[in-house]
């Protein structure tokens, strides 16, 4: 599928084809076009517009695109639901709700200051989102497993929570 939002990407517009490709999509290709442009080329070229005024999948209430995408989807994954927290958080300056939000904006601020465009930003952020996404796995993970993980020495731990985290839960 064909993706379309407005261009000059940040957290939103960075964190969105992220979940698109991880979550929805893995072939999905996004187009950054003028804000002016989005409705037109949306409809020129079958594309979904996603964090677009008056768009399906964008900002609602309190919640941004992200929220949106999660919520259409029906995706429940309760790492994901985290990462979406911090993502609305950092995207709507409302730090207070994910501390680790006031860290991704940063980043994404600076991510845009040292890519040649809006694809390459989206390319090289995806790792960022990988690594937000198991670091709300591990969170999780350190709650779910906490009366094992207490018994343990801190390389054990680290052994055990990493396999847990490359084999997707396999004690699920």
């Amino acid at each position: 599928m064909k993706w379309i939002t407005r261009e000059n990407v940040h957290v939103d517009r960075v964190a969105c084809p992220w979940l698109i490709r991880r979550f929805v999509d893995p072939e999905a290709e996004f187009m950054f076009v003028p804000s002016e442009e989005v409705e037109r080329l949306a409809k020129k070229e079958g594309a979904v517009p996603f964090d677009v005024t008056n768009a399906e999948l964008g900002h609602h209430g309190d919640k941004c695109s992200f929220d949106a995408i999660v919520r259409k989807y029906g995706l429940k994954d309760e790492a994901l639901l985290d990462v979406a927290t911090i993502v609305r958080a950092a995207d709507t300056d409302t730090f207070e709700i994910a501390p680790e939000s006031i860290g991704l904006e940063a980043i994404s601020s600076g991510a845009t200051m040292i890519t040649k465009d809006d694809c390459e930003t989206v390319e090289k952020s995806m790792f960022i989102y990988d690594a937000l996404y198991g670091y709300c796995r591990l969170r999780l993970l350190k709650e779910q497993h906490k009366a094992e993980l207490d018994k343990m020495s801190r390389s054990e731990r680290r052994l055990y929570l990493k396999d847990r985290l490359l084999t997707k839960d396999k004690d699920k």
